[in-house]
C-alpha cells in the first residue's frame, strides 16, 4: 500500500515523495522508504514495527493481534506546534507532513475523495435546490488531489461547474483521467460555455487554467449568477500549498493577502445569493490572519450537511483489492448493492462509480457506510475472500476524515454542539481502540487537511485475508472504528446519536 501510494497514476509528485495536498509525503525520505520496505518484508506475525513521521524505528515483538505497523506523523507538542516550527524540523530532517492518508499509505487517488464530495454536494442539492444540481452553476478551485473529485461530484449530481486551476498539468490530467470534461481557454469563454450548459441542465464541467484569487473576484465584478460556491485550494499550507496570484516564484512568497481577496469573493457571491461552504482547506483561517473579518461568515461544510451522518457514526469507508484484478471490486460493488438495497443514494454512487470512476494504481473503491453496515460489509468481504470468490486479500481502510478520528475545528469539529471543538482526546482514543481490536495499522497525525496547529487526526488500516484470526480483527475494528464516531457525538450531545446509540446497545456509561 505504502507502494501504491507512489504509484505514478495515484500521486501528485511520486518522485519527491510527495503523495498529495501540497507537500503529503509517504515516507520522510527515500533511503527511509528502502528501510521500510525491507522491514517490512522480514516482519514477523507478531512483531510490530514503528514509524516515526516517515522514517522507520524501531521493530518489537509484540503479539499476533497487534498491529504490524504503528505509524506518527509530524506530532509536535503544542506550544511549538506552527508552520515554522514544523518547517525548521522538517530541514533538519527530523519530521515530516503526512496529511492525512499520504503518511498512512491509505491513499487510492481522486476516488477516495469523490464520494464524500459528491454526497456533499447531493445535500446542498436537497437543502437548497428540491434534490438537484440540474440546471445549477457550481463555482470552485483546485483539481490537486482532493479538489480535483469536484467537477465529477457536481456532475453526478446533474449540475454544471467552473473550476479554477492555476497549474495546466493538473487541469489536464484530470481531463485524461476522466474527473473534468474540458477546459476553457479564458474566463470569458468559460463563462460563455457553463451559462450555456445551465441554461440546457447540461451536466458538464468546464476547467479554467488561470488564479482563484484573480478569477472569484473578477466573476463577482462582473455580477455573473453563481448558485454555490466552494473552495479546493491547498490553502492549509500558505507556502508550499496555496499559490499567491501575480508571483512568477511562488515558494519565496507567503499567500494570505490573495487568500484574503479569494475568501472575500466568495462571501461576496454568498451576499448576493450563493450557496456558499468551505470544504475544510483553512481558506477562511488563512484570510481572517491576513485581516479578513468576515472570512467566518459562511460556515463549514461538516456543520452545513455532514454532521447527521457523523452522528450515526458514517463516513467514507475505502477498499483496495491487493490482487491488482478490478474484477474483485466489480464483486464488492455487487455485494454492496446486495446487502444495502434501501439505500438509494449508495446504489446510485456505485453505478454511477462503476461506469465514470477510473481505478489508480490498484483497483479500489470508496462509500460512505455507518456504524453496523461497515462491519456487516467486511464479514462479507472476508467471505469471498475465503471461498475465493475474491482472488486475493482486501485491505479496508478509510479517510482520516472520519466520524470519530478527528479533531479539527475549521472542518470536522467545527462549531461543535458543547463547544468541544479542539478536544483532541477523541482521535487518540480512536487510534488507541482500533490497536487495542486488531487493525493491522493504526497512524496518528498532525495537522492534515487544514495545516500545522490546526487538527490532530487517525487513521485505521484492516486485511480480509479469509482466515479465522482475520476474521475475528476485521469484526471488532469495523465495529469500534465507527463506534468511536457515535460515541464522540452523543457526548457532545447530539440527540441522534444519542438515540443511535441506544437503539443499537453501544455501551456509553456518561451517555
Amino acid at each position: 500500500m505504502i507502494q501504491n501510494n507512489l504509484d505514478p497514476d495515484v500521486a501528485e509528485r511520486p518522485e519527491d515523495l510527495i503523495v498529495y495536498g501540497g507537500t503529503g509525503r509517504a515516507a520522510r525520505s527515500w533511503p527511509a522508504f528502502d528501510r521500510i520496505l525491507a522491514t517490512l518484508a522480514r516482519l514477523k506475525q507478531d512483531e510490530t514495527l514503528l514509524v516515526q513521521s516517515g522514517k522507520p524505528v524501531g521493530v518489537f515483538r509484540t503479539h499476533e493481534w497487534a498491529p504490524r505497523v504503528l505509524i506518527a506523523n509530524a506530532l509536535i507538542v503544542p506550544r511549538w506546534a506552527t508552520w515554522d516550527e514544523f518547517r525548521r524540523l522538517e530541514d533538519a530532517g527530523l519530521t515530516m507532513y503526512g496529511q492525512m492518508t499520504a503518511g498512512s499509505w491509505i491513499y487510492i487517488g481522486t476516488q477516495g475523495i469523490l464520494q464524500g464530495t459528491y454526497e456533499t454536494f447531493a445535500a446542498v442539492a436537497r437543502k437548497h435546490f428540491g434534490g438537484t444540481l440540474a440546471g445549477r452553476l457550481v463555482v470552485s478551485a483546485g483539481l490537486g488531489g482532493m479538489g480535483g473529485a469536484q467537477p465529477m461530484a457536481v456532475t453526478m449530481n446533474e449540475g454544471t461547474s467552473l473550476i479554477v486551476e492555476v497549474d495546466p498539468a493538473r487541469a489536464e490530467r484530470r481531463v485524461s483521467q476522466g474527473f473534468l470534461d474540458e477546459i476553457a481557454p479564458s474566463l470569458d469563454e468559460a463563462l460563455a460555455r457553463v451559462e450555456r450548459y445551465r441554461r440546457e441542465k447540461k451536466a458538464r464541467s468546464v476547467g479554467l487554467v488561470a488564479n482563484a484569487a484573480d478569477v472569484l473576484p473578477e466573476i463577482v465584478r462582473r455580477g455573473v449568477s453563481v448558485d454555490v460556491v466552494t473552495d479546493q485550494t491547498s490553502a492549509h499550507d500558505p507556502l508550499d500549498g496555496y499559490v499567491p496570484a501575480g508571483v512568477e516564484d511562488p515558494a519565496a512568497l507567503r499567500s494570505e493577502a490573495s487568500m484574503a481577496r479569494h475568501c472575500e469573493a466568495i462571501v461576496g457571491l454568498a451576499t448576493r445569493g450563493a450557496v456558499a461552504f468551505d470544504y475544510g482547506n483553512n481558506l477562511r483561517g488563512e484570510a481572517r490572519t491576513a485581516g479578513y473579518a468576515d472570512a467566518f461568515s459562511y460556515p463549514g461544510f461538516v456543520p452545513a450537511y455532514i454532521r447527521p451522518l457523523f452522528s450515526e457514526g458514517r463516513g467514507p469507508f475505502r477498499w483496495v483489492a491487493l490482487s491488482g484484478d478490478a474484477a474483485d471490486i466489480r464483486r464488492t460493488d455487487r455485494l454492496v448493492l446486495e446487502l444495502f438495497p434501501e439505500d438509494r443514494t449508495l446504489a446510485r454512487w456505485i453505478e454511477l462509480a462503476g461506469e465514470r470512476v477510473p481505478f489508480q494504481g490498484l483497483p479500489a473503491r470508496v462509500c460512505w457506510l455507518g456504524y453496523g453496515e461497515r462491519a456487516e460489509f467486511g464479514e462479507r468481504i472476508d467471505d469471498l475472500v475465503a471461498k475465493g470468490e475474491i482472488s486475493a486479500p482486501i485491505v479496508i481502510g478509510r479517510d482520516h476524515l472520519d466520524s470519530g478520528s478527528v479533531a479539527s475545528p475549521f472542518r470536522e469539529t467545527e462549531n461543535m454542539r458543547d463547544g468541544s471543538d479542539a478536544i483532541a482526546d477523541w482521535p487518540v482514543l480512536n487510534a488507541l481502540v482500533n490497536t487495542a481490536s486488531g487493525a493491522t495499522w493504526v497512524s496518528v497525525h498532525h495537522g492534515g487537511g487544514v495545516g500545522i496547529g490546526n487538527s490532530i487526526h487517525a487513521g485505521m488500516v484492516a486485511v480480509a485475508d479469509g482466515t479465522p484470526l482475520g476474521r475475528e480483527k476485521l469484526r471488532r475494528v469495523l465495529t469500534t472504528d465507527p463506534g468511536t464516531g457515535v460515541m464522540r457525538h452523543a457526548d457532545a450531545g447530539y440527540p441522534e446519536a444519542i438515540e443511535f446509540a441506544k437503539r443499537n446497545g453501544i455501551d456509553l456509561p456518561s451517555t
